[in-house]
């Protein structure tokens, strides 16, 4: 019975999550820019002293990164990006469009959120101004595919992906890791037959937080893809995605199955199963830093070390694996996400930002800074600065 609880439960949970990305109110129809190649245009300083304002969820380290990555074309142009971040992002878009007060550029780190304001006409088309060519040059065909969306009158190119991360990825505390004579799991059962050791020597094997403000609950939707993506076929896996297959299904119930088990078995996860709501996102691998380490395994996107301590070190202070597969006939899956620009306002300066962050100039000081993968292949390799970031990008790649 207990466990039919954990399971109902964590599909209310996931139930809530997805509703709660429902399409909100328009803004009103931009106004035409003059046609013209914005990007240089900009460099060539004739946009000296405008403004593009943008609103996303970047916050404390995040947004100090993202400040950072843009400085060089903010001197190099003269436009000055002026970035609102917030962790109630979710609610406060809505209102901002509601109110008919849209930012130039919203950066959306659900792609769901995005399409809501697409499906009412909201979004303005970047293929009728972009170089397709260029664009197409610069980015594998599946990125220009996610950022294409059915808008009322056919399919537009609602973004372009800045920042991206592979999220299939497991951190562990290396150091301490290692100490305790632990070994990398290759393996479902492996990873499970870890998790019980890690208890058998009495500590706690899993670091879980899904609190984030106004879009708390996201991470356990990532889990909940992963999941979904390891133990059915990529057809169910979309017709989840889209709300044709239901919570109730065999397919969604087995996977949340996998993860109520995973969290809400006694033991588990550091602080129990209350704290999993409570304890915010970017807080839960913390305690893997103490010494000795409160929890071992974290399940997050390769951003999640911007939230690691500032003085350790990638390779010796924590590491990462795969997350492994479930069943072998749906393969090795890696979840993939990232922040999509899409553009409210149409100005030839709110144009030539926009085509910028389609370059891998506008992300290069995030990479080298870490917590931050290319999707843009004009990125250099020599730009990731560790072996686990270099990891990451390369299990995006494969």
């Amino acid at each position: 019975m207990k466990r039919f609880v954990a399971i109902l439960s964590t599909l209310i949970i996931l139930g809530m999550i997805l509703a709660s990305c429902a399409p909100v109110a328009t803004p009103a129809a931009p106004a035409p820019a003059a046609a013209g190649n914005a990007l240089d245009d900009a460099f060539a300083g004739k946009m000296k002293g405008k403004v593009v304002t943008m609103a996303g969820p970047f916050t404390d380290n995040d947004a100090v990164k993202f400040d950072d990555s843009i400085k060089s074309f903010e001197e190099k142009t003269g436009i000055d990006i002026q970035y609102s971040g917030s962790k109630e992002f979710e609610a406060s878009i809505g209102i901002a469009i509601e109110g008919d007060n849209p930012p130039d550029i919203v950066d959306f780190p659900q792609p769901g959120l995005l399409e809501s304001f697409v499906k009412k006409g909201k979004v303005i088309d970047l293929s009728t101004f972009m170089d397709m060519k260029k664009l197409q040059a610069n980015y594998i065909q599946s990125w220009i595919d996610m950022g294409t969306m059915q808008g009322p009158k056919g399919k537009i190119l609602a973004g372009i992906w800045g920042r991206v991360n592979g999220k299939s990825a497991v951190w562990y505390p290396k150091k301490a890791f290692d100490e305790a004579g632990y070994k990398v799991p290759k393996t479902w059962d492996e990873l499970m037959a870890l998790t019980k050791q890690i208890k058998d020597d009495g500590d706690t094997p899993w670091c879980v937080g899904i609190e984030s403000g106004a879009a708390t609950g996201w991470p356990a939707t990532d889990w909940m893809e992963e999941l979904m993506l390891r133990t059915t076929s990529l057809e169910n896996y979309d017709k989840w995605v889209k709300g044709e297959l239901k919570f109730s299904s065999p397919e969604v119930k087995k996977a949340a199955e996998v993860m109520s088990d995973l969290w809400f078995t006694e033991g588990n996860v550091y602080g129990g199963r209350k704290a999993i709501a409570t304890t915010a996102f970017g807080d839960s691998p913390k305690p893997m830093f103490e010494n000795p380490p409160k929890c071992w395994l974290h399940k997050q996107g390769n951003f999640i070390t911007t939230f690691f301590p500032e003085d350790s070190k990638a390779g010796v202070d924590y590491d990462f694996f795969y997350l492994p597969g479930i069943d072998p006939k749906y393969g090795s899956p890696v979840l993939v996400a990232g922040d999509i620009y899409a553009m409210f306002n149409d100005r030839p300066e709110t144009r030539a930002v926009i085509e910028y962050f389609a370059t891998g100039a506008s992300v290069e000081g995030w990479v080298k800074a870490g917590g931050a993968i290319s999707p843009h292949k004009d990125s250099k390799l020599e730009w990731y600065t560790n072996d686990v970031d270099r990891g990451i990008a390369k299990m995006i790649m494969d």
